[in-house]
């Protein structure tokens, strides 16, 4: 917050004090005794009396730049930004207070919500030569100021921004057109296999094919501030992947979303409490592929290419409430998950919920430690259960799946405009059948980003994931052994912003899965590079 760069501004009213009293004559001891209480007052944290003090004094026929700016700065930090405003404005007629007067016109005019305004007078307070200390400040200001428009991507960032003026209505879009290279499109292991699942034990020769895509995505949100803290939104998001070449085209892949709910966020202080309600109903679409060759899928020359698509829809609800150091939340979600119909196979339609709490404290103002807990359970309604020889026979209870997770997150912040993070989680997930599909899950994660002013940032990540399954067979065959699976994943994101709406991104990906189950063994990479607008 720029309000923790504000300087002692008693060390200029200390010294404005002096030169008042040694300007003032005998005639005006009344006013300056009112003027002397006020200051005396405002030591004292007590800035409405100190208010009643200088008007006081004012009445007296008191009528001073020094005057104008203590109390310029009761009213700030009574909360009257308004006043505030006016009272430094006429204090400016004094050279010694200007410099000053100017720095503390860009604080006030940050907490209006005027941004623009506040660098401003923080340009000011900089270009000066008569306070190296006030230079400084004014300098860290800008940085803080432009570090945090450069992070703004995300919808809820800009909307905490507008939210200090509180406008009734508030419209965002974002949009983002790409082109990218793909090696290994449709995720195909790299080298033959004998198929362990198929009783006639085929030898499979996949056929890896990379080739180019145009990642698109887009989201618009309207919200209406009905209340002081309070506003009900719609919004509208769209993603997907799409291949140009005929002979990529099953690996295009697309989803829309609509949403509606209410965002309430409330702060005093150092308090701050955000709930975020939704209703969400999600179409998504893709084809239901071979990955040895790409070529849709069928059973005894049945086509079952829309088997994965799905209309996924169920409220959510997250609270967060923090502190100076301490913050905990929650979050709730309950899905339904439905399908495209099938016949000659089971459906993947299930209920989803979930249950997520979390607890953060900051040690420092740089450096945070965070524990999030998830519990969450899939309850399939047409797909039956695996008995422990990896077969799942009709007749077995319907497939149910719980899960467990624990993750540990710290970030370090090394400077304003660079910081680090690690993670370590561990996830059980149990078959509620006979624990056929138990696995167990530990994954290491890490985390980077730089800012280099108000233009560029550098984004990198990246985490190794270990699968442990206890029963689960490799092929769903018990003469394959137990199955493995591992893998490791990094991406690395360059974004520079030509202007306030427009903005350059580069994005490279990686993933490799090992695993004696060939059929999901893969290695692919991904480089794009597009366009951003924001609004």
């Amino acid at each position: 917050m720029i309000k923790k760069l504000q300087p002692d501004v008693w060390i200029t009213t200390l010294a404005a004090i002096v030169f008042f009293v040694a300007a003032q004559n005998a005639n005006a001891m009344t006013a300056s005794q009112y003027f002397s209480d006020g200051n005396r007052l405002f030591r004292d944290d007590l800035y409405w009396a100190a208010l009643l003090r200088y008007g006081q004094a004012a009445d007296q026929g008191l009528n001073t730049p020094v005057l104008h700016y203590n109390s310029g700065i009761a009213h700030y930090r009574a909360g009257q930004h308004i006043r505030a405003h006016d009272a430094l404005l006429r204090a400016l007629e004094d050279p010694l207070l200007r410099v000053a007067a100017h720095y503390n016109l860009g604080l006030n005019a940050y907490e209006l919500g005027e941004i623009e305004e506040a660098l401003r007078w923080f340009r000011l307070a900089r270009d000066q030569d008569s306070s190296d200390k006030l230079q400084t400040f004014a300098v860290v200001a800008i940085s803080r100021i432009r570090d945090e428009q450069a992070r703004s991507d995300g919808f809820k960032l800009r909307i905490a921004e507008r939210e200090r003026q509180r406008d009734f209505t508030d419209f965002q879009f974002r949009a983002r057109v790409s082109f990218g290279s793909d090696d290994n499109v449709f995720r195909s292991p790299d080298q033959s296999y004998i198929d362990l699942s198929d009783p006639l034990l085929p030898v499979v020769t996949p056929e890896v094919k990379s080739g180019a895509f145009m990642p698109v995505s887009l989201s618009a949100k309207y919200l209406i501030n009905s209340l002081k803290f309070e506003g009900f939104y719609v919004a509208y998001r769209l993603a997907g992947r799409y291949y140009q070449d005929k002979d990529l085209d099953n690996a295009t892949e697309y989803q829309h979303e609509a949403s509606f709910g209410n965002e309430y966020r409330r702060k005093e202080g150092n308090r701050e409490r955000e709930i975020y309600s939704a209703f969400k109903v999600s179409q998504h679409e893709e084809t239901y592929y071979d990955p040895d060759d790409g070529v849709a899928r069928n059973i005894a020359g049945v086509n079952i290419d829309d088997r994965m698509n799905y209309l996924r829809y169920g409220p959510e609800l997250t609270v967060r409430q923090s502190h100076e150091r301490l913050a905990f939340g929650a979050k709730i979600k309950a899905q339904l998950w439905n399908y495209d119909q099938q016949v000659v196979v089971p459906e993947y339609d299930h209920e989803y919920f979930l249950l997520s709490l979390f607890g953060q404290y900051k040690f420092t103002s740089s450096s945070l430690l965070r524990l999030t807990m998830d519990g969450y359970s899939r309850r399939y309604g047409d797909r039956p259960a695996y008995d422990l020889d990896g077969q799942p026979r009709i007749g077995n209870p319907n497939i149910r799946y719980d899960y467990i997770s624990l993750q540990l997150t710290a970030r370090q912040r090394i400077f304003d405009g660079m910081w680090f993070g690690f993670n370590v989680k561990h996830t059980e997930r149990t078959d509620q059948y006979l624990g056929y599909n138990d696995y167990t899950l530990d994954s290491f994660g890490f985390e980077f980003h730089w800012s280099r002013g108000d233009r560029f940032d550098l984004e990198a990540s990246g985490s190794y994931r270990l699968y442990d399954y206890p029963s689960a067979f490799a092929f769903h065959n018990p003469a394959a052994g137990r199955k493995t699976q591992e893998s490791v994943s990094a991406s690395i994101i360059a974004d520079y912003r030509m202007t306030r709406h427009l903005s350059l991104v580069g994005q490279v990906r990686f993933r490799e899965t090992v695993s004696n189950d060939i059929r999901i063994q893969y290695e692919r990479t991904q480089f794009i590079f597009g366009l951003r607008w924001e609004q």
